[in-house]
């Protein structure tokens, strides 16, 4: 099958989500008009979640993994994806079924115009200091960025692959996918996507990698957007 669209969804000890996000991503997959697949990314997990995703994979064939020899983050699990899609367009999501991936035609409706479409999670169903500090960490990388996106801590994002390949990705850069887009001359947006709460599992970051993590990681961002290399061809011969 040419397939058009990889869905990329990063895992770390998610075993009692794994059930859930095979019937909502397989029911996604055989719907949707854009012919797509899913790329499960195990970042060094601990519990059974090695052995679900190759359960998975053998009863859907659009599914396929990859499995880190130990924990990276998830950022590496992203890079990773990014390193191992060969269709033209990618997708992002998480494994916790917080976003749909039913949203992600959302997405998918504005991606000709665009080079990256991003959600954005409306009425988010968590708590309040962890809707409060992402606020916060969203407001200081908005000051150092300037690239108007209000929630880029959503993982529902749409991306054409040639411009997430040039991303020289580094711990934490997820969070500035947005920025690195427009690094590249490229264009993006924001669409609202639904959210809800977590079901099961557990959340893998705190206040600390939600908010001080991110302020620092700015300044790598300000670095790297000095030093960032954009050219364009005009003729070769």
């Amino acid at each position: 099958m040419n397939y058009e669209f990889t869905i990329i969804v990063p895992i770390y000890n998610e075993q009692d989500n794994l059930e859930r996000l095979e019937q909502e991503l397989s029911r996604y997959v055989s719907r949707t008009r854009t012919k797509a697949k899913v790329l499960l990314i195990n970042d060094g997990s601990s519990d059974r979640s090695q052995e679900l995703i190759e359960n998975i994979c053998t009863r859907n064939e659009a599914f396929h993994f990859l499995e880190f020899a130990e924990n990276r983050g998830l950022s590496a699990a992203i890079k990773a994806g990014f390193d191992h899609v060969d269709t033209e367009l990618l997708g992002y999501m998480d494994s916790d079924l917080q976003t749909s991936p039913e949203d992600f035609d959302l997405l998918l409706e504005h991606i000709g115009e665009y080079d990256l479409v991003t959600g954005v999670r409306a009425d988010r169903k968590d708590s309040f200091v962890k809707n409060m500090s992402s606020a916060i960490a969203n407001k200081i990388r908005r000051t150092f960025t300037h690239d108007g996106m209000d929630d880029t801590g959503c993982p529902l994002k749409v991306i054409k692959t040639e411009y997430a390949r040039r991303i020289p990705m580094f711990k934490g850069l997820h969070r500035f996918l947005p920025a690195m887009i427009l690094l590249q001359n490229g264009k993006i947006i924001q669409i609202p996507v639904r959210h809800f709460p977590r079901t099961a599992g557990q959340a893998k970051f705190g206040l600390w990698n939600r908010l001080l993590g991110p302020l620092i990681d700015c300044f790598a961002y300000l670095w790297m957007k000095k030093k960032y290399i954009n050219y364009t061809i005009a003729k070769k011969g």
